[in-house]
């Protein structure tokens, strides 16, 4: 098969659909090659950084917008693609990581959802009601805050031993000035391995 970026993306779809329907129905068998199923990443990491709405929901408009970047959808006002939202009023509408044929619409009422629809992409039509809608990430390699910032820790403690050792520089150089910095480098435990 010539892959093109076209294909890719419905492949990616694919990808997207399956895994969603593996966690919300129980008759779900996918027969596929290794390579489709291949770096999908942790199905329980997947699933714990999906973002529910329904009816009555107590979330601010600005909370879910937050939740969908989050998850890494994207915002974009004017053309509605997969994974993308847009915002227009107490309304945010997007569409899905595993659907290119309808979109979700969520309407808001002060900090609590008040409608959840499935419309139609093109004319903007409500096709049904929805009691409950559960968006899944735009990508299979979402991770959570706690996850990235432990690996991220992982990773720095390690080379600023290495900058402090190899270059023979002071902890408190290595350090760098501003206290208030994301990543701290621990000064006294880099001080102990000069």
């Amino acid at each position: 098969i010539e892959k093109d970026s076209s294909i890719n993306d419905e492949i990616d779809k694919l990808r997207h659909s399956a895994t969603s329907a593996l966690f919300e129905r129980r008759d779900v068998i996918i027969v596929s090659s290794v390579s489709c199923i291949y770096t999908l990443g942790d199905p329980a990491e997947y699933k714990s950084m999906t973002v529910s709405a329904s009816p009555g929901l107590q979330i601010s408009r600005e909370a879910f917008i937050a939740s969908l970047v989050r998850i890494q959808y994207e915002r974009n006002d004017l053309v509605l693609e997969r994974n993308k939202f847009r915002v227009r009023g107490d309304t945010v509408e997007l569409l899905p990581s595993n659907n290119d044929k309808t979109a979700l619409r969520v309407e808001f009422f002060g900090d609590e959802i008040d409608n959840v629809s499935e419309i139609d992409i093109v004319t903007g039509e409500v096709l049904h009601r929805l009691t409950r809608a559960v968006v899944y990430p735009a990508t299979h390699y979402v991770t959570s805050a706690e996850k990235r910032q432990k690996a991220i820790d992982e990773i720095v403690s390690p080379v600023a031993f290495y900058i402090i050792g190899h270059f023979k520089i002071t902890p408190r150089l290595a350090c760098g000035r501003k206290p208030d910095c994301r990543q701290q480098i621990d000064c006294n435990g880099a001080k102990d391995h000069q």
